[in-house]
Parts: C-alpha cells; sequence; structure tokens
C-alpha cells in the first residue's frame, strides 16, 4: 500500500511540475508579446495637431477575402464567378443605372480624404508618396503597343493613379469588379465611408488604424524596426473620418486568440466594413480603451 501511495505521489509531483512548467511558459509568453505603441504615438502626433491621440495600431490592417455572412457561397463561387462576368452585367448585379454618375459618386469621398485628387496627374501621384506613378505604365509584353491609354479628365488621373488603376480600361469597370470581389467585407457601394476606406486597403499595405478623440485615421506607415536599427519611419495620414460618424465597432476575439483580431466598423451612411488586425493581446486592448465611448459588441474578457 505505501508502494503505491508512493508512485502515485511521484506521478501527483510530476503532473504539477508539468503544470508549474506550463504556467512559467505562459507568462513567459504573455511578456514577450507586451507591448507599447509609445514609438508609434510620438511619430504620428505631429500629423494630428490639436487631437488627443489615443491608439496607433502596431499591425497592418488586413480585409479578410469574405465576410463571415457569406463565407460559404464566396468560398465556392467567388474567383470563378467574378472572372466569368462582364463589367456590364456586375453593374446590374450592383443596382448601377448609370455608370458616369456612379464614378463620380466613388470620387466624391475620396476627394474629401486625399486633396492630392484635385491636383495634376503627375503632381497627385507624386503629393501621394508614389512618384513612379507619374511616369506613363510601360507597355508589358503581353500588352498590343498600339493599344491608347483612356483619356481622363485632371482629377480622373490623379484618382487612377493613386489607386494604381490601369491606363487602358475604364475607371468604372475596374471600380465595380474591386466593389464584387469585396462584396462580403463591406457594404457594397464605393460611394460611401466604408467604401472610400476599403479604396485605401485595396491600394496599400502596411496601414494601421490610429483613434483620437474626434476622429478615425487610417495611417501609411512601415513596421517598427528592430531594437539596435535607427528609427526611419514617416507616416502620412491617408484616410480620415469624424468619430461622430462611426455608429458602432463590433469587436471579436479571432480563431487565432492571440494575434488575429476582426472587427466591423459601421458608419452612419449605412455602410460597414469588416478588418482582422494581426496584433496582439495588448493592442487589441488599447484599441477597444480607445472607442469605449462607441457602442458594440466586444470580446469576452
Amino acid at each position: 500500500m505505501s508502494e503505491e501511495r508512493g508512485r502515485f505521489g511521484r506521478f501527483t509531483d510530476a503532473v504539477l511540475g508539468g503544470a508549474r512548467a506550463a504556467r512559467d511558459k505562459a507568462r513567459e509568453l504573455r511578456e514577450e508579446f507586451r507591448t507599447s505603441d509609445e514609438p508609434e504615438r510620438a511619430l504620428v502626433a505631429p500629423l494630428l495637431p490639436g487631437q488627443e491621440l489615443r491608439y496607433v495600431g502596431l499591425g497592418p490592417v488586413r480585409v479578410p477575402a469574405t465576410h463571415k455572412a457569406g463565407r460559404q457561397l464566396a468560398t465556392v463561387m467567388a474567383d470563378e464567378f467574378v472572372d466569368s462576368l462582364d463589367p456590364k452585367v456586375l453593374f446590374g448585379l450592383l443596382n448601377i443605372v448609370n455608370p458616369v454618375v456612379w464614378v463620380d459618386a466613388v470620387l466624391t469621398p475620396v476627394r474629401m480624404a486625399a486633396g492630392v485628387l484635385l491636383l495634376p496627374g503627375k503632381a497627385g501621384a507624386v503629393a501621394a508618396g508614389v512618384p513612379e506613378l507619374a511616369a506613363p505604365e510601360p507597355a508589358s509584353p503581353q500588352q498590343p503597343v498600339q493599344r491608347e491609354p483612356i483619356p481622363l479628365s485632371t482629377e480622373q488621373e490623379a484618382f487612377r493613379a493613386l489607386f494604381r488603376l490601369s491606363l487602358y480600361r475604364p475607371l468604372a469597370d475596374q471600380l465595380v469588379e474591386i466593389a464584387y470581389k469585396r462584396r462580403y467585407v463591406f457594404s457594397g457601394d464605393l460611394a460611401t465611408l466604408a467604401g472610400s476606406l476599403l479604396l485605401f486597403l485595396e491600394r496599400y499595405n502596411g496601414t494601421p488604424l490610429a483613434v483620437t478623440g474626434t476622429h478615425l485615421h487610417l495611417l501609411r506607415m512601415g513596421p517598427r524596426p528592430d531594437a539596435d536599427r535607427p528609427d526611419r519611419r514617416q507616416p502620412r495620414v491617408l484616410w480620415s473620418v469624424p468619430r461622430d460618424r462611426v455608429v458602432r465597432v463590433d469587436s471579436e476575439g479571432g480563431t487565432a486568440g492571440l494575434t488575429r483580431f476582426p472587427s466591423t466598423i459601421f458608419f452612419d451612411d449605412g455602410s460597414w466594413i469588416r478588418i482582422v488586425n494581426p496584433a496582439t493581446r495588448d493592442d487589441q486592448s488599447r484599441f477597444l480603451t480607445a472607442i469605449r465611448e462607441l457602442p458594440g459588441n466586444r470580446p469576452a474578457p
């Protein structure tokens, strides 16, 4: 009997030892992933004078390929269906009666967000931080040399250059394809606040959100360099919206647990957009604290 108790005691000690080791490892990982956004705040604050800077994201904001409400349908049909449809059919699916008026409506929220659209085409491209776009697009081997660029107004050319759209296809066709491909991650109308935000997310990589007491901003800013390297980042504000135009923000814990946090942002014009932020729990906690006045679902602690 005493021998059996001794074996049970050794087994218990082994289990408890393993539990303590696992607990210590979990604490170590939590400390490793504990972060601060102070370096980013120092870089971004001069861009937003007079605003209380509450949060700057540490990871790029990504738009997932599908929204959860339409995941099954999109997974099965998205790629094949999009490639097979003529843009004119897409206009019909999106209830776009007058494509010319629709494209002008798309320009409106982007024009409000980016003053570069009021500049001539080349100057707009340079001001947008992409001077390589100021030069004409070189002809690819597959592209017939005799193709002529579609004539555009000065403002349309700046818009095309800013979002890297093709010179040789109508803007309306290209924009409606973006809207159709992303129909499960935003409201489906590019001429809305969610739609204008989606255009910038489509155009740029490395775009964290920033939250102030009065606005929600989308930034152009690269990743934080290693500790032994100088920080030469030069952030820019790509898109902004007053916070009173944000109706609610629904946030989730994320399926990956530690590093992916989906949120759906709803605007007062009826549009919404779903984003996924690859970040840490500390980063998500700072974001939720920054938007604490906004209604919405929050992940369980």
